[in-house]
């Protein structure tokens, strides 16, 4: 028999699952027929294969496979199979457009909504233990959120904001960096109700001390190692990166620009800004990142380190599910959730403090570190290979901490994300180490 715990998890999960797709459809309102089918860049989807598979993911994984139930037919799970098609086959497919897409994503959550009454959260299914496959797919649409706003980045044309919402003053006045104690730290989780299989299981790291930067680099910092010669000085640079740079013709992060000549830059979302020096940089690959912490007398620093400085209170010998501690996002602490649609200041939010002293480690952009890609030890591919077990590998560096753009259910300290080095459309910027 359901307990009543159980019932109102169900409940939560359901409001949850539809304030994502209010979201989902709030950012695509702005967009005409024609955005929505065209694609704007090679390496990014349409952005209706996005919606459309959004919502059969939903079925495959709460229907298909959680409930036994089924709506559609195999094409179209063929269709929005992302292992199936590449990004530059997706438009030629006969696609579902906005109208179809509704009726689709409505008819599925409406099953989804009988559904979840039968589930049992508390049964020997680890996919529906807890929750997990709910908290999954509510995971899966705010990351394709992400993926939206950076193809509307990509988008020639303007892109109106539906709402934008006003973030707090920074600029950080503090030390440069911050030294976190050398000794072990338990990096990664056991949470098998919202964690995804790259970030388990919990195991013991001990590293040496070293000094990690209070605050992402700015835009300001980042101003003066591309005035000093910093994309022109091989030097710098790794030999992939200068490959990379020579071949790409790189002088500056990607949507930058200037007006005139000398004059002060300018980057651009679908909207033009005059570029805010204390913010932090953004839209740079791992191999920019790399050469400028070269061209400041430091480097990247391992995801392990980035990790015990966002989530280890040494006074308690404690791991933190956010940087501040258990409290879950709010404005007063993160720039999270995509409706400031930009950047803050760095310094804006001393109530996201991290134990050591670091601030936005969650928000704001995401970081890259010097790590490859890998399973920790003990890692067991869960619910599928395809998920994380096929992208281990020195191709991938993992990223940490999410951007503006990301929103609450899709990060905590643990967090792993991942993409090639050369990347540059993602909401990245970095911070150094010692």
């Amino acid at each position: 028999m359901e307990t009543e715990q159980e019932n109102t998890k169900k409940r939560y999960l359901v409001r949850k699952l539809d304030e994502a797709r209010e979201r989902t459809r709030l950012i695509l309102k702005p967009v005409s027929a024609e955005d929505l089918e065209a694609q704007h860049e090679t390496i990014m989807s349409p952005l209706i294969w996005d919606y459309g598979h959004i919502g059969n993911y939903e079925e495959l994984w709460l229907l298909k496979e959680a409930a036994g139930r089924s709506l559609s037919d195999r094409e179209l799970y063929d269709m929005y199979d992302a292992s199936l098609y590449p990004r530059e086959e997706r438009p030629s497919l006969d696609l579902l457009d906005r109208e179809g897409a509704d009726r689709y994503l409505d008819g599925v959550r409406e099953t989804v909504r009988e559904a979840i009454t039968e589930a049992d959260f508390d049964g020997e299914d680890h996919l529906l233990r807890g929750g997990f496959v709910y908290h999954m797919i509510l995971q899966h649409e705010a990351q394709h959120n992400e993926t939206m706003l950076q193809t509307l980045q990509l988008m020639e044309g303007s892109y109106t904001p539906p709402v934008r919402v006003e973030s707090p003053a920074g600029g950080w006045t503090g030390p440069e960096m911050v030294h976190v104690p050398g000794g072990p730290f338990v990096m990664g989780t056991d949470d098998e109700q919202e964690a995804l299989d790259n970030e388990r299981p919990a195991h013991e790291i001990d590293l040496p001390g070293f000094y990690i930067d209070t605050t992402p680099v700015t835009n300001r910092s980042y101003v003066e190692f591309v005035e000093d010669g910093g994309y022109e000085r091989r030097g710098l640079w790794s030999e992939e990166g200068w490959r990379w740079k020579q071949t790409e013709d790189i002088s500056a992060p990607k949507h930058w620009y200037q007006p005139e000549l000398h004059s002060w830059w300018t980057q651009r979302f679908g909207f033009d800004e005059a570029l805010r020096p204390e913010a932090p940089v953004v839209h740079v690959s791992h191999y920019e990142a790399d050469a400028y912490a070269r061209w400041a007398g430091k480097r990247l620093p391992t995801e392990a380190e980035w990790e015990k400085a966002a989530s280890w209170d040494s006074g308690t010998q404690t791991r933190r599910l956010f940087p501040w501690g258990a409290e879950p996002p709010t404005q007063e602490r993160t720039n999270l959730d995509q409706l400031a649609f930009g950047t803050s200041e760095v310094g804006a939010y001393p109530a996201g403090e991290s134990s050591c002293g670091c601030l936005d480690m969650v928000g704001n952009v995401w970081e890259w570190t010097a790590s490859d890609f890998a399973a920790y030890p003990g890692f067991r591919a869960f619910p599928y290979d395809e998920y994380s077990k096929v992208f281990f590998g020195d191709e991938y560096k993992v990223l940490r901490g999410g951007s503006w753009v990301t929103r609450p259910a899709a990060i905590r300290n643990t967090f792993r994300n991942w993409d090639y080095p050369i990347r540059r459309q993602l909401f990245v910027g970095f911070r150094c180490a010692l």
